[in-house]
């Protein structure tokens, strides 16, 4: 599926369009017919992505235990467990990337990650860098350094490519775009 796509559809949808679909979708998460065919698929020890809504991004992990419609699975950056719905598993390596429209001001919150690499100017028009470390509704919270965090408006952002200046152990950023 094309995620891009979809999210552009979607911005034309009313609330009522948008409440209705949730219901829907919700209606198909929760279909046993499709839980089951999932389950059928997942053994103990197999690795696995599932999808976290708050970095916005893949995680890989490790089955631990299946249960009905939900499973036990280990983070393999961190080991921590979490009992997850089976539709959080992208089992099938589903790209779940959304591009930003070319035309977009700034990097919408959808296409945007936790640990992203972006860049930002201050209100002295001073260009700032650093790295995402939450999604909040209207703003990112980036990192500038270990004393310094910024609530940024999601137009503001630009992505920055990460780098190294000669002999120096200084870090540089580069901005880019798509």
């Amino acid at each position: 599926m094309d995620y891009t796509q979809i999210l552009e559809e979607l911005n034309q949808a009313s609330l009522f369009d948008l409440h209705r679909l949730q219901s829907a979708i919700y209606q198909e998460l929760a279909n046993p017919k499709r839980n089951n065919l999932i389950k059928a698929q997942l053994k103990i020890g197999q690795s696995i992505s599932y999808f976290d809504p708050q970095k916005n991004d893949l995680i890989d992990a490790v089955i631990l235990k299946i249960q009905k419609t939900r499973c036990l699975v280990s983070n393999v950056k961190d080991n921590k467990a979490w009992t997850l719905p089976f539709y959080y598993l992208n089992i099938d390596d589903v790209n779940t990337d959304i591009q930003a429209a070319n035309n977009a001001v700034g990097i919408p919150k959808s296409s945007l990650k936790v640990g992203a690499k972006v860049g930002f100017k201050d209100k002295n028009n001073n260009d700032l860098f650093g790295e995402v470390i939450r999604l909040n509704p209207k703003r990112a919270t980036v990192r500038i350094n270990e004393h310094s965090r910024w609530l940024v408006n999601y137009k503001s952002l630009f992505y920055v490519i990460e780098g190294e200046l000669g002999d120096t152990n200084e870090q540089t950023f580069i901005p880019y775009d798509f």
